[in-house]
Parts: structure tokens; sequence; C-alpha cells
């Protein structure tokens, strides 16, 4: 099956099983995040991505789009230096870690993450956990 309707096809399976109608620009806005290349991505890429789909599509729709599959919890916000990006990792045991050389985040999975705990108590209730890392990734470290 060609790569871009396997994509539309995953796209309006994932749409539908978060109880959202599928509209084509739903489906443009969620196909930016199928690249494999660059999963962490601005509302601004994902505007960019999507008008290859729908050129006609506006920049609100795009906004609009991107909080609803938030809210149906098919993207995750994760802020980096005061920037939004999307992700479409939902997985809870992955973090972040962000190149601090070249400012690529990547997904990462640690160790040890649940046996951490508040000290002191307190009365704090952590029903998620979300790390970022920083320092340099692998190709900046060796430069």
């Amino acid at each position: 099956m060609h790569r871009m309707r396997r994509n539309e096809l995953e796209a309006e399976e994932r749409l539908r099983g978060a109880g959202m109608k599928v509209t084509a620009q739903r489906r443009a806005v969620w196909s930016s995040f199928t690249e494999e290349s660059e999963r962490h991505l601005t509302a601004e890429q994902v505007f960019d991505r999507a008008r290859q789909q729908l050129p006609d599509l506006g920049r609100a729709t795009v906004y609009n789009a991107l909080s609803e599959l938030v809210r149906a919890g098919l993207l995750q916000v994760v802020e980096v230096r005061g920037a939004l990006l999307y992700d479409a990792n939902l997985d809870p045991e992955h973090h972040h870690f962000r190149c601090s050389s070249c400012g690529r985040l990547y997904d990462v999975y640690l160790e040890g993450v649940n046996s951490l705990r508040v000290s002191g108590g307190g009365g704090f209730v952590v029903d998620r956990k979300s790390i970022m890392l920083g320092g340099l990734c692998p190709l900046c470290s060796t430069e």
C-alpha cells in the first residue's frame, strides 16, 4: 500500500478511536506526525506540513485541531525554552533529552523513574512523571 494512503488510514483510525469526527483538516494535522525524521513539532511546523496536503488550510484551524488532539489524548505538549512542541509519542515510559548544542529533542527511556518520589512526603500524590534531561546528544558529544 502506498505510504501516504497508509498514513491517512492510520490517522482516520486514531481519530475515530479517540471519538473524534474524521475531517480532512484533522487528518492532515495528525498526518504531520507520521514522518520519522522529527516527531516533536511546533504548531507552525504542523501548519507547514499539513498545508502540503490541504493548501487552503488556515492557521487557526491547525491550532484548534492541535488543541482537540491534545484534549483527546492523541498528542501531548512538551515545553522547551518557552516553546510548545507537540509529541505523538504517548508512551508514559518515555521522557525527553534536549541537546544544549544542536537543540534537538530526543525521546529517551530512563531506568529508575518508577522509584522516584517527593522527599518528605508532604501529601503529594504523583500520577505522572515527565522528565527533561539536558546535555550533549551523541552527535554533538563527538565533535
